[in-house]
């Protein structure tokens, strides 16, 4: 349990650094059972929108098509997709979440041109959810600016603390040094020349 929370907390982690990019809107917290609306929307002309999950957007969760209006659902969300709105503003429902459904969401728009040429464009709305087991006391809804700025408070108190580390054990072994100098025995003392013929004299005496 506690090995997968850690893999939880450190994706989670590694995925907020894509509320560095332009495309990232937000990060959402729910509560596993919840549910998550995904608001897509594109200003220019295309033809097919596509909701891909992934920090690389190689996994196609959701996809309809402007002419025919055909949806396609992957299986790993079959039953828990809605949708409303008219393309290209599409609101995005999914239903019944669990923690294996965390990660970046991206509205991906895409056309073909008169040379069959396909061109893709991210749209707003792309969102990084974080489904949580335990209840919240509130739903989240962080913004990149927020998150950013948590962010560098971490990389704050971070950086201090690796500070105070390095200057205390800089002291230690400065301890340490002067301790091992004063512990060191004092060399004997050589006996000059004269010190042997004083010690001869000593003992004629005795």
């Amino acid at each position: 349990m506690l090995n997968s929370m850690s893999a939880v907390w450190i994706k989670i982690f590694t995925i907020l650094c894509l509320c560095y990019t332009a495309e990232m809107n937000g990060v959402v917290w729910k509560e596993k059972g919840q549910s998550i609306t995904i608001q897509c929307r594109m200003n220019l002309n295309q033809t097919y929108l596509s909701l891909k999950k992934g920090i690389n957007k190689n996994i196609n969760i959701f996809g309809i098509d402007k002419a025919t209006g055909k949806i396609i659902t992957s299986e790993e969300m079959s039953g828990r997709v809605q949708t409303h709105g008219n393309f290209p503003n599409i609101d995005i429902l999914i239903k019944n979440l669990s923690t294996t459904d965390t990660g970046p969401y991206w509205c991906v728009y895409s056309y073909t041109d008169e040379l069959y040429k396909y061109h893709t464009k991210d749209g707003i709305g792309s969102v990084l959810l974080v489904v949580t087991e335990k209840s919240a006391a509130t739903e989240q809804l962080v913004t990149c600016g927020q998150s950013n700025m948590n962010m560098v408070g971490v990389y704050v108190v971070i950086a201090v603390a690796a500070l105070l580390i390095i200057v205390l054990a800089f002291i230690v072994w400065i301890m340490h040094k002067t301790k091992v100098s004063d512990s060191t025995t004092k060399p004997r003392r050589v006996a000059s020349n004269g010190d042997v013929y004083e010690d001869m004299r000593g003992t004629i005496r005795h």
